[in-house]
């Protein structure tokens, strides 16, 4: 089982617009959630999505509001913004409104794809995350949810993956049993269960598993990942 796939929230009121993206994006691993006015694009920031696609032109709440409402619920979720050929005024208010980008309609969808990792970049970098991370002989890419051990591509289960990513947020950093129980489970869990997969990355990330030399164990404390050489 894969990492959990990256959601994208497609608030567009042209339906073939959304198809377009629903399969452009789709067929690059992304969930896509669609919003066919603002209204439900409101509703649809419930499901947390990672990054949005918001265009200006909507029939019931202008885009710049919109953006601006998303704003206030939500400051730091990626946003690239469609408009129409010939808006400089419009995109740029949009960028002054928090948009993270914009792409111009017509547009490609190896052009959006691009546009769409270099927000997730700027995000991570914002939160003073390495978007590419790199110890030992292990990779991490961040925006993509790539993990590599040299050239081999290791696959990691959800909760795996969020685990190893909290780790390389705080790499060289002790990071104490409850801490990682809080980040990685809502409700109170048994540490047992931390330990089970703490063995299980182990056993995907280190050359020796009964030996490991990334992911440390700080007896009766917690665990650390060995910073970046």
């Amino acid at each position: 089982m894969s990492a959990a796939p990256l959601q994208v929230l497609v608030i567009d009121d042209e339906p073939p617009i959304r198809k377009l993206l629903r399969m452009g994006l789709g067929s690059q691993g992304y969930r896509v959630i669609e919003a066919g006015n603002g209204k439900a694009g409101l509703e649809c920031l419930e499901q947390k999505p990672d990054l949005i696609i918001l265009d200006l032109g909507l029939p019931d709440i202008q885009g710049h509001e919109l953006l601006r409402m998303i704003r206030a619920r939500n400051d730091s979720v990626p946003v690239v913004v469609l408009s129409s050929r010939g808006d400089e005024a419009g995109k740029v208010q949009a960028l002054d409104y928090g948009a993270d980008d914009y792409v111009t309609k017509p547009f490609g969808m190896d052009e959006l794809l691009a546009r769409l990792r270099a927000a997730l970049r700027h995000q991570l970098q914002s939160h003073g995350e390495r978007p590419l991370f790199r110890v030992g002989d292990l990779s991490v890419d961040l925006v993509r949810r790539i993990v590599k051990r040299g050239d081999a591509e290791i696959k990691l289960s959800p909760k795996e993956y969020d685990l190893l990513r909290i780790l390389v947020q705080h790499a060289g950093k002790v990071l104490t049993h409850k801490f990682l129980l809080n980040e990685l489970w809502d409700s109170f869990t048994d540490a047992q269960y931390l330990r089970v997969y703490v063995r299980q990355l182990r056993q995907k990330i280190e050359a020796d598993p009964e030996q490991p030399q990334l992911l440390l164990t700080e007896t009766g404390v917690g665990y650390r990942l060995r910073a970046p050489d």
